[in-house]
Parts: structure tokens; sequence; C-alpha cells
């Protein structure tokens, strides 16, 4: 049934059929619906509704509307001190600001009004920086706030006649101005995806390119996997437009980076298994289109399996409570279940069509057409000799030694992953940009002659029933608090007052979030101690403090909840797929263990090597739910080898020509996968550095060590114990008692 599918979709009509209906898909889908990229959100809330810190900004918006916005700190300095020609320039570009409002623009400090005494009293006790904030509405979206943003450049710019935005910020001699705050970190940030996505999209393309040129040496071939994966993305991209149009999911650039190079990571991998299959069946058939069949019948259950394993696995994040993980679940799963379609029908198609000559100029022939071909030219023919092959070699050294090569694998995976427990989280959302972001170099300059703190400082609001409790003085003996402002009263409740605490640490930093339960405790005893009935109820933190605390709370809690249903469902799929208990146990096993030596190796690399202090703390998830996925594709399409040869030969046999027949595709899949992920180091972006340094690590130990070693290794030493339950190991014996 198998065979005959296959002549359904490649056979010698077909085959133009399946490529006109993946043509005509792709070019209507595009047509009809919208890109991915033009329904991307970068605004999307990553917190639940009913999560402590958006319960407390929502309170602020509504009690203190004059208290609400969005801030951008325009951060005027000049290392040698302000000069008077420099507050003259910021009076007039408050002046215009206020006559002129910006889009959405609420709360300016009338600074123009102010006598130059009264102005200066406003800069640091240095006087090289002045700070003036400048809001905007708390639900301005970051295309507005780029706007106003770039707007007050040029009007400083005009006022100024100079580039005082290019000014380095060191510079001794010249007045330089950044943007700093929630607004200008969310302009830039959004900024740095959005350059990303283009340059991102052709390295990959490049990369995948120059290593498929490289392992095949076929220019027909590098291309054939490339076309397959350009036309999943041309039918993904609009599917994931519309999807998100119509309100049923949300995009963000983030989620469009790691799709792109998962698409032609993975999908090459898909790719490759079918092509890998079609190359043997054609030293072995004359007739392409038997062995486009016998290929396809081979390859196709492990590659759908494989596809299955990594879209459930990543449609596990639906699970995930905190945005960022739910918003990658859909795109990603989806663009691997189309990518899985075409490479079980686009890519046997094109195969079926160019045949023998896709893989030119090294062209597979059954020995008889090498016999002829070398008989035309006048040569001998020299059989090759599969034992000269590094795999055959591997092969050889895992059935004969396969307790050397268990002990000595776990043993260097085990001493990797011990570093994972060295491994320090960060949730700084600066720490994750470049230093020479305008945003963050406003931020240091903050840092150095003001308070930190003053870039984001936390809300705390509290209802003290008319009570004299003494909340300004309690909140300021809570560690790392530089000082609190006088209270402001509710526009419409004179009991319901708002601190606003300033911090002496950076306010993204892992310390600053500590704070605030210390802050909720200081508060809520003070209350208790005032007599204030229901204490626990009556206060609530809001502010960029605040909402990292809680991103953080909800990461740990989606790492209960997430590693263990993605571990789960795998195993479900490994039993249906393999019908054995004790393979699925050890193949999960080697994966998590590879899994923990990938963080292992990738915190040596990015704490001793590049002085990284603290991973951020998505990373571990986000590694994971690849890695598991990813590396069981692998162990399952070189154990499905095994578990099909051991049918017809004895297990050590099975053993060795399954590592040796999987090992070129799974070597070459395995390195053009890692170096797809290896393509983020090159963003300017730490978070996507980092996944892409230890996700490219983890598809290497799985290439390198498990899937050639660790995992045939473990199948020798357990024999038929491998096959458990009882009816694979009747099977075994069955063939055996047959043949005898």
């Amino acid at each position: 049934m198998i065979e005959k599918l296959a002549g359904v979709i490649a056979g010698p009509r077909t085959r133009w059929v399946t490529l006109i209906a993946w043509i005509i898909l792709a070019a209507v889908l595009s047509v009809f619906l919208p890109a991915v990229g033009e329904k991307e959100s970068s605004n999307a809330p990553n917190l639940e509704a009913d999560s402590p810190s958006v319960l407390a900004d929502k309170l602020i918006k509504e009690k203190f509307p004059s208290s609400s916005g969005i801030p951008a700190l325009v951060v005027w300095h000049r290392e040698d001190g302000l000069s008077d020609d420099d507050y003259n320039l910021i009076q007039k570009t408050t002046q215009h600001i206020i006559e002129n409002p910006l889009k959405e623009q609420g709360e300016v400090v009338p600074l123009h009004e102010l006598p130059l005494p009264a102005l200066k009293a406003f800069a640091s006790e240095d006087g090289t920086t002045l700070v003036q904030p400048i809001s905007f509405g708390a639900n301005a979206e970051t295309e507005v706030l780029k706007e106003n943003i770039e707007e007050i450049k040029v009007i400083i710019s005009d006022a100024s006649g100079k580039k005082p935005f290019e000014v380095a910020v060191d510079d001794a001699s010249e007045l330089s101005v950044r943007v700093s705050g929630p607004a200008g970190i969310s302009v830039d940030a959004t900024d740095l995806f959005k350059g990303a996505d283009v340059s991102l999209l052709i390295a990959t393309v490049l990369i995948v390119l120059v290593l498929l040129l490289f392992i095949y040496r076929s220019p027909i071939l590098a291309f054939i996997p490339l076309v397959g994966v350009g036309f999943a993305y041309a039918v993904t991209s609009p599917l994931l437009g519309w999807m998100a149009g119509e309100g049923w999911i949300t995009v963000d650039a983030q989620a469009i980076s790691i799709m792109t190079v998962l698409l032609f990571g993975a999908g090459t991998d898909y790719c490759l298994f079918f092509i890998s299959h079609f190359r043997q069946e054609l030293t072995r058939e004359d007739d392409k289109m038997k062995a486009l069949k016998r290929s396809f019948k081979d390859a196709s259950g492990a590659i759908a399996m494989s596809g299955f394993t990594v879209v459930l696995s990543l449609l596990a994040l639906l699970a995930a409570k905190y945005g960022a993980y739910d918003r990658f679940a859909v795109p990603f799963s989806l663009s691997i279940l189309i990518m899985g379609i075409a490479s079980l029908t686009l890519v046997p198609a094109l195969l079926a069509i160019i045949g023998r000559a896709s893989f030119y100029p090294f062209i597979p022939r059954t020995e008889f057409m090498e016999q002829v071909r070398a008989g035309k030219k006048g040569k001998p023919y020299r059989k090759p000799n599969p034992e000269r092959k590094l795999g055959s070699k591997i092969g050889n050294l895992v059935i004969a030694k396969p307790w050397t090569v268990v002990i000595s694998s776990v043993a260097i995976l085990a001493i990797l992953a011990s570093f994972s427990i060295q491994i320090k989280f960060t949730y700084d959302l600066l720490s994750s940009f470049p230093e020479d972001m305008p945003s963050r170099e406003g931020f240091e300059v903050i840092s150095k002659t003001f308070t930190p703190g003053d870039l984001a400082p936390i809300t705390v609001v509290v209802q003290t029933d008319g009570s004299d409790a003494d909340l300004a003085g309690k909140l300021a003996s809570v560690p790392l608090v530089d000082h609190v402002q006088e209270p402001k009263q509710s526009i419409n409740d004179p009991n319901l007052l708002s601190y606003s605490v300033i911090l002496n640490t950076n306010p993204y930093s892992q310390e600053a979030m500590d704070t605030i339960p210390l802050l909720r405790e200081a508060a809520q005893a003070e209350l208790s101690r005032a007599q204030v009935a229901e204490a626990d109820e009556k206060v609530w933190i809001g502010g960029q403090t605040a909402t990292q605390y809680d991103s953080k709370e909800l990461t740990d809690r989606d790492n209960l909840v997430i590693i263990p249903l993605v571990i789960g469902l795998i195993m479900i799929l490994l039993l249906a797929y393999l019908r054995s208990v004790t393979a699925t146990l050890y193949l999960i096993g080697t994966v998590l263990l590879s899994y923990a030596a990938a963080l292992g190796l990738g915190w040596i690399i990015l704490h001793y090597f590049m002085g990284v202090d603290a991973i951020q703390g998505a990373i571990p998830l986000y590694s994971f739910v690849f890695l598991i996925a990813l590396g069981e594709d692998y162990n399952i399409f070189m154990i499905s080898s095994i578990w099909n040869k051991r049918k017809t030969m004895p297990l050590k046999q099975a053993i060795k020509e399954g590592v040796s027949e999987t090992g070129g595709v799974i070597t070459s899949a395995g390195l053009i996968l890692a170096a797809t992920f290896a393509v983020l180091a090159s963003l300017p972006i730490q978070v996507l550095v980092q996944f892409g340094i230890i996700t490219a690590i983890g598809v290497l130990m799985d290439t390198f060590i498990v899937r050639p070693f660790l995992v045939p290794a473990i199948t020798t030493l357990l024999g038929k114990k491998a096959f458990w339950p009882a009816k694979a190991e009747l099977v075994e014996e069955t063939t055996q008692t047959s043949k005898g």
C-alpha cells in the first residue's frame, strides 16, 4: 500500500501533478493571504491577565492616571559637565514638545518654565547628566513609540544644529543624547528583531547550501532540499499570517526568527533522510521508479514518526502560561508538519523527475551498471569495499566493545552535564541587548550618574483604610531600596496611596526581582501593624521589575509542566512505533543525558570563554523542547534501520549495518541542523545567541556521540532484551529458527 502511495505521489505522470499542485498552492496562498511577518505583534503580552503585576498596572492606570503610561527617558549627557547652552537646548526642546504634542503623549515636566538654577537642580550631582521623562499612553503601539522617538531626535538635532544622537556617550567635548527607559528599550528591541529577520534568512540559506555542496558535491542535489523548504515556507507563512489575522494565534519577531531556522534545519534533515534511502536503492535497482517506491516504503515511516514527534513536542508549548512560550507552539509545529508533508510528496516528485541526475556528478549505479560503464571505458571494475567506510568501522567498534563505548560515552556526557548545575540564570532584559544599543547606552549613563533604579521605579499601591501606617519608612528599610518618593493619592480615594520605590541596583536584575516579595511583605506587615483588615489583599506592586518577577514565576511553573509533558508524549510515540518499553526508556534517557551535557558545555563556552555571567531564564525550556524532539529524530531514524534489518540477520550484524547505513546521512543532517542553529549566534540578541549555541552543541552531541556510539552500544549489550516485550523477542527467535 505504501509503494502504491509512492506511485500516486511520484509516478511517471503524477510526479508532475504533485509539483504543479505545490506551485499552485504556494502561489494562491501567497497572493490571497498575508505573510506572517505582516501580522507580527511586537507588544503581545507575556503575562496572564490575573498576574499580580498586571492587576497592579491596571489599578494604577485607573486610579492614578497621571502615573501610568510608558515613559521615554531622554538622557542629556556631557562628560565634562552640561553647559548653559545645553540647558537652553533642553528648555527649547521641552517647549516644542509641550506646544506640539507627539502621538499619545502624556505628562511632560515643564522644564522650559524653570529658571536656570532650578533646572540645574534636576541634573546629576556631578552636573554631567539630566534625565528628562516623557510619558506616552499605556497602550501605545511600538510603532507609535518609534515614530515619537524619531521625532524627538529630529527636534533636538534641528534645534542644536548638530547630531547629538551620534556622539559617543564618553565624548568629553560634545553633548550626547540617548532615549532610554521602557519606551526606548521596547523600540530598540523591536528594531533588533526586525533587522535580524532578513539577515538570518540569507545566512541560513547560504550555510545550508554551502554544507550541502561540501558534503554531497552535487549542485542539483544541494538545491532539492532548499526547494522543498522554500515551498514549505511559502505555504506556512501565509497560513500563519491568516491565522494571526483571524486572531487565533499571536506571532512575534522572535518566533518568526527561530521558525525560519527550524524550518531550514529540520526540513533539510527530512529531505536528506529520504534522499539517502533513494541513493541506496539506486545502487541496487536500475529502474529509478522502483528504487523510488522502495525508498519511500523504507523512509516514510521514520520520517513521519520523526516529524510527528517534533510536532507534538512543540504543540506541548500550548500548555505554557508564559506568552512567549505559548506563541511558539503553533508556528513551529505547523511549519514542521508542512515540511514533513513536503519531504514525502514534493521531494519524491522532484527526484522522480530528475532521477539519477540529481546526484551528478557522483551518480549512484547498480553493480551491473558500473561494470558496463567500466567496460565501455576499457577499465577493470573495482567493487567498493563497504568495510573501509567510517560508518562500518564505527559499527564494528560498537559491537566489539560495547561496554567500553557505553562507559566512555556516559562518562564524557556526565562530566559535561555536571557543569549544568553551576548555571546562573537572569531575567535582565537589558543584558540581552548589544552594549552599543542606544537605550542601553542611556541606561549605563543613568547608572553611573544617578541611582540605577531611576530607569524603572517600582510602584507600590496600598489601601490604607485611613490608618497611620508608616509605609514609606517600612518600604525604605527593605534591602536594595535607595529611597521612596512622596506618596500620591488616588483621584477618587484618598486612602489609596501610590509609592514610587527607587532601587540602588539595576531594576532589571535578578537582585531587583528578589525585592518584589520583600516589598510586598513589608507593606503587608505595616498594614497589619496599623490594624488594617485583610492586609494581604490591599497591596499591589507594578512596574518593570514586578513584571519580570511574575515572568520568572510563570517560567518556573512552565518548566515543571512542559518538560514532563514532552517526555511523556515522546515516550507514548516511541512505544507506539517501536513497541518496546526497553528501547523507549534508553532512547529517552540518552537524549536527556545529552541535553544536560549540552547545557553544561554551553555554560562552559558562554561563561568561561565569552564572559557571560548568567544565561537567560527562558533558555533551558527552549533548548529542552528542541533537543529532546530533534534528538529523538536521529534515534528514530537509526533505530528503525536496526529494527528492520534484525528481521533478516543476526542482531549484531543488524546493528553494524544500521550504524553504517545511517551514519553518513545523520552526520550530514546533524551538521546542517547544528549550523543553522549556530547562525543565531551571529545575531546581536543574547537570548538567541545563547539558545543557538546550546542547541547547536546538543545537536552535535546527538550526532557524534549518542547516535553512532551510545545507543547502538546499549542495544548490543541488551541484545534481545532491547525488544522487550516478548512479542518482539519471538520475532527474532522465529526468524533465526526459519533460517536454521
